[in-house]
């Protein structure tokens, strides 16, 4: 296969969870830049829709798929109806996910069971739904969003850190169960990024020279900076590649 090719993903369809704004708007658009039919999805119709008319003034295939990923039968139906009534779902990045700051010993139990069920319980929802169409074609790409708090943790995020250890965790048991299938399951680990989720935290001064000092790279990422690993992961150049976590971080995990 040309280099060129193992890029090219004409003819697949991907399915971006939590796409509706930030980076799982970023990964979509990238996604499609590289060739694949999108569908997006997100809880709020709203800005679903405002991101599908976006993208497909861009000249985008885009479909858009609304369900909650923490309500395993609407996932599930939602799934089997696409599959049925549309297509072969390919490609699926599962970015859906919330943050919560509190301390630790304040943090409230149910925001921390709603934490858990979205970061996670959403990833092995939709996950589940979708391997059970692509383990009998023999093939397909599943992309976990974990974090830097993948390996890393910072005061007031400690069930966030879980979660996102959680999905590593699950990533590779995915890839454990489903590669001999022909499925490669990979995460994709961001650093701090600007979003319009952490635009308080951008205009922070103290934080963000924090950030800059601690990090390698001396700055905050774009969201454009993930597409690159997202269209290699769901790319046949990754084809030997399963269970990886690959970090985007600016060098954040690899220094004291």
């Amino acid at each position: 296969m040309h280099a060129k090719q193992m890029f090219d993903l004409t003819g697949h369809r991907a399915l971006v969870t939590g796409s509706g704004q930030g980076i799982g708007f970023a990964l979509a658009r990238g996604l499609s830049q590289a060739g694949a039919d999108i569908v997006l999805n997100d809880i709020d119709p709203a800005r679903l829709t405002t991101a599908a008319e976006t993208l497909s003034g861009e000249g985008a295939t885009v479909r858009t798929l609304t369900f909650d990923v923490t309500d395993p039968g609407a996932v599930q139906t939602a799934i089997d109806g696409f599959e049925a009534d549309i297509g072969a779902i390919d490609i699926l990045v599962n970015n859906a996910g919330m943050q919560v700051r509190a301390p630790l010993e304040e943090f409230p139990v149910e925001r921390f069971d709603a934490l858990m069920r979205l970061n996670l319980n959403g990833v092995f929802y939709c996950g589940q739904a979708v391997a059970r169409h692509m383990i009998p074609r023999k093939a397909g790409k599943i992309v976990n969003i974990c974090s830097v708090q993948t390996a890393l943790a910072r005061p007031s995020i400690a069930p966030y850190t879980a979660s996102k250890g959680g999905v590593a965790n699950l990533t590779k048991g995915m890839a454990t169960d489903w590669a001999r299938h022909g499925l490669q399951i990979n995460g994709l680990a961001p650093g701090y990024f600007k979003t319009e989720l952490t635009s308080a935290l951008v205009a922070d001064e103290a934080f963000t020279a924090w950030l800059s000092a601690r990090t390698p790279a001396g700055r905050w990422g774009d969201v454009d900076e993930l597409i690159g690993a997202c269209v290699f992961l769901a790319a046949p150049a990754s084809s030997f590649v399963n269970g990886h976590i690959l970090y985007v971080d600016g060098g954040i995990t690899s220094s004291v």
